[in-house]
């Protein structure tokens, strides 16, 4: 009992340890805090271990180089997982596979052995994960179409850390500077040759584009004279980021596009999360030190306030039917459980129970709290032992008032990971800062009968192990306060339908209900399992449930309106088929509104991205104000990149107070699909010019189309973000946001005519209509740079159409469109108040005038073939 009152402990005063939150920390110069965590299905060796280490201590020299001396890897955790047996690892404390920098996992179909890392768009932010694969560490034959281990992993460091992106361009691998054909790569200055692929002759220029022929390939030279760039070719001798200096700032790649035409370094020092670092002297030693730990049982410990204010209304109740379905049908088998209850003091209620069967969940939640009744003292409730046990433990905790906490050095040194619920409008935000610092999850509950909000929150403390085929996965939840009858439906894919459960939750009485199976079953109340205090129905579908769409209807037979609501759970069909996952979360957790939130919301089956679903976001603040987002993966507004199963949206309604977030997603009407959109990452290396001689790899191995272009299949999904609050300055009225950034504006010639398209902005970021374009065009892509308002101004007739519409606009430059002549066109939009939105990306058109063939001695002559001489041909590129 006192082990389980002191991990409780341990949680809790987390909260106000100022100044150390979890992640990845730079310490004077080096990097700390780094997690790599190996997936389960990775068989146990101890060389990949050794791998590991020598990787980044072949890293830690090349960082230090990239970054002029300044930075390095200074200590790394490397998480194995709970099936390895053969080592003597130590026990992880605060590390989980879910908070992992770097992931260890077997190839997906989409990236193969290719490194990559997981970024979401916004120039400068960190990226979620980098994921290597056992090949790539263990195999120097895949290895080494990359370049060495050390430098590949710097290039993902970069995108991790940095928020940088990749300077080559595989869809746009030339362009035009002026009249001669660059290869797209950062410096200029890279040097190599132009060979056909097929019979390394030089390449030859293909009359229409004025570009060299598809199958044209830049072989670089191995060894460079220039010292750059990493982010370009991570295999050649070049050592450095592309600085302000040596950026090339035309080459249509995505660190263009997408950071303004600025080079990596600038970056970094500029908008990354180190911008404001303070350099110091680097110690003598850069070589990182390691430690191999693993999470064996999972461990949870439900540290619940029954306080006095937690009699009001329906809390306890809602707590009970939460924390129940967290115990029946959340956690899985083999994990530890325990129960402490505290008011002004700590009770243990259960302690740690394994759960090995449906008798020990029963047994745990007849243990759960009923009554409530006392003041609230989280620190004492929670200091009952002295710490020790703690180390690599869970500790849910749901509190719905204030306490102060003055026990902070005890539970930092505990080892536990705090996940904090506040319930109602009065729970104290700063118990939020128990999770922050120990890696755990931070929810705000909404107060009332009406709200599902404690069920969804409990039913997302799910494993993270990896595994993902022992996860519960919720589909839908959803609930009204109403007469009469409440219809639904949801959809059962081809990936899950193992331990499916639909749960109702009703106020006063039991309503009828009725769940019908896509083909064969109908379900009415008498099928459901009563539980009358917690007022509770709950149905468990034998075995697998049928695939497609099941229907349910709940019918309140009072005369007046009772709040009921819908939960339906369900697990992977089998062990060797990862189910589609969803994840949401904001771009920030909190906010001052100086600037728009971003709300995300990824798609995914083990790392393939599923695309064309409908994804929806409810934010809902603690004062009761609801929010409804339509996430797209357009590529345009929020959304960096089209169709790599990233949604997103801004959210711009800031104002003070606790939001939760929400996100349902839906492939009702079939059109869902798996992407062939690749994530940043190192450049597969076609081959290298050594000694004058073109040393050509095998070709980068293809990706099946047949595997991702299958259906997904009908499905459904319903996840939480962590909530988020937003504190504006007093006095300060809620911001007012421009138009957001055209990132996709493109350029064609049409005969004599300019063709311009992009996706419009709106009035608020891409929230929305914005009330005018200012367009411009210069033969100096510079000047649209650093100078905009002084380029040449676009006169045009186009009132803007709603955010997220396609724009086109078409006009003629009859005195400046020559044959060979270059331009280059930006845009930006303006709001009602007259605030602009940063320049777009820049784009290059180019007029080429295909040249008459010439006929040999022995043809007769013929105009025929003259007509194309007038025709007039396009070439445009993205600039990044």
């Amino acid at each position: 009992s006192t082990t389980m009152a002191s991990k409780a402990a341990s949680v809790l005063l987390l909260v106000y340890l100022s100044g150390s939150t979890f992640g990845i920390k730079l310490t004077g110069n080096g990097y700390t805090d780094i997690l790599i965590a190996i997936n389960p299905e990775v068989p146990e060796d101890p060389v990949l271990i050794t791998q590991i280490e020598e990787m980044f201590k072949e890293a830690s020299r090349h960082l230090l180089n990239a970054t002029k001396k300044h930075l390095y890897f200074k200590e790394v955790a490397i998480l194995v997982p709970p099936n390895w047996n053969k080592g003597n690892y130590s026990k992880a404390k605060t590390e989980v596979y879910d908070k992992a920098n770097i992931i260890i996992d077997e190839p997906n179909k989409l990236h193969g052995d290719q490194p990559y890392t997981l970024q979401y768009g916004e120039c400068g932010s960190e990226g979620r994960y980098i994921h290597l694969t056992p090949d790539f560490m263990l195999n120097d034959d895949v290895s080494k179409y990359y370049g060495p281990r050390g430098k590949v992993f710097v290039h993902e460091w970069a995108h991790l850390r940095w928020g940088v992106f990749d300077e080559y361009n595989e869809e746009k691998p030339f362009y035009l500077s002026g009249s001669i054909i660059e290869a797209t790569r950062c410096t200029i200055n890279i040097t190599g040759k132009y060979i056909h692929k097929r019979d390394q002759r030089d390449c030859t220029t293909d009359p229409v584009t004025g570009l060299y022929t598809e199958d044209c390939v830049f072989y670089p030279d191995k060894q460079q004279t220039t010292s750059a760039s990493i982010m370009y070719n991570q295999g050649l001798s070049v050592k450095e980021f592309c600085t302000k200096e040596t950026h090339n700032t035309e080459a249509p790649n995505i660190q263009n596009r997408l950071c303004g035409n600025i080079g990596v370094e600038e970056v970094i020092t500029s908008l990354s999360v180190d911008a404001s670092v303070a350099v110091v002297p680097t110690p003598p030693s850069i070589l990182p030190t390691f430690t191999v730990v693993q999470c064996r049982q999972r461990v949870v410990c439900l540290v619940l306030d029954v306080s006095g204010s937690m009699a009001a209304g329906s809390r306890m109740l809602n707590l009970k039917q939460a924390a129940t379905l967290f115990i029946q049908k959340i956690v899985e088998d083999q994990a530890y459980i325990g129960i402490v209850q505290f008011t002004a003091t700590a009770t243990i209620r259960e302690p740690l129970t394994l759960i090995d069967g449906e008798a020990s969940r029963d047994k745990l939640v007849g243990r759960l709290p009923l009554s409530a009744g006392g003041g609230t003292d989280i620190c004492a409730g929670v200091l009952g032992g002295d710490g020790d046990g703690a180390i690599g433990d869970a500790i849910i905790l749901l509190t719905d008032g204030e306490s102060s906490i003055n026990c902070q050095k005890r539970v930092n040194e505990s080892g536990a990971t705090v996940h904090t619920i506040t319930l109602g409008p009065n729970a104290n935000i700063d118990v939020k800062e128990l999770s922050d610092i120990s890696g755990g999850k931070y929810h705000n509950a909404a107060d009332g009968v009406d709200s599902n909000d404690l069920v969804d929150i409990f039913a997302s403390h799910t494993t993270s192990d990896g595994n993902l085929t022992k996860q519960t996965i919720q589909l839908e939840s959803t609930g009204l306060n109403m007469i009469g009858w409440f219809n639904g439906s949801v959809s059962i894919d081809r990936t899950i339908g193992n331990k499916t459960s639909f749960l109702v939750i009703y106020e006063r009485s039991p309503p009828d209900i009725l769940v019908l199976s896509p083909f064969t079953r109908t379900y009415d109340t008498s099928h459901f399992k009563h539980d009358a205090p917690a007022k509770t129905l709950t149905l468990d579908i034998e075995g697998t449930a049928e695939t497609g769409k099941w229907k349910y209807s709940l019918l309140n037979k009072e005369s007046t309106a009772q709040s009921m609501s819908m939960t339906v759970t369900s697990r992977a069909v089998s062990d060797a088929i990862p189910p589609v996952m969803v994840k949401t979360h904001m771009s920030q957790q909190s906010s001052n509104g100086s600037k728009p939130m971003l709300v995300y919301a990824e798609v995914n089956q083990k790392g393939v991205p599923v695309i064309l679903a409908d994804v929806m976001a409810t934010l809902k603040s603690d004062s009761g104000d609801e929010y409804q987002l339509q996430l797209l993966d357009n590529g345009a507004g929020a959304d960096a990149f089209r169709n790599d199963g990233i949604y997103s949206s801004y959210f711009t309604e800031l104002t003070t107070g606790k939001y939760s977030l929400k996100v349902k997603v839906h492939n009702n009407d079939g059109m869902a699909r798996f992407s062939l959109r690749r994530h940043s990452g190192a450049l597969y290396i076609p081959g290298y010019v050594v000694n004058g001689q073109v040393v050509m790899n095998p070709p980068k191995p293809p990706v099946s189309e047949d595997d991702l272009q299958a259906d997904v299949g009908s499905f459904t999904r319903t996840v939480i973000g962590e909530s988020f609050s937003v504190l504006l300055p007093p006095g300060v009225p809620p911001p007012n946001f421009p138009p957001n950034k055209i990132t996709d504006l493109n350029a064609e010639i049409e005969e004599d005519k300019v063709l311009l398209t992009w996706t419009a902005p709106g009035e608020d970021m891409d929230q929305g209509t914005a009330t005018a374009y200012e367009i411009r065009f210069s033969e100096d892509s510079g000047l649209l740079r650093s100078n905009f308002s002084t380029a040449h101004l676009v006169t045009y007739d186009l009132s803007p159409k709603k955010a997220g519409s396609p724009e086109k606009l078409s006009f003629t430059l009859f005195s400046i469109i020559k044959n060979g002549t270059t331009l280059f066109f930006a845009a930006k939009a303006e709001d009602k108040s007259f605030l602009k939105s940063e320049t777009s990306n820049i784009i290059q058109v180019t007029k080429i005038v295909p040249k008459a063939p010439v006929p040999s001695p022995t043809d007769a002559p013929d105009t025929s073939g003259i007509e194309g001489i007038n025709e007039l041909i396009y070439h445009s590129l993205f600039f990044k």
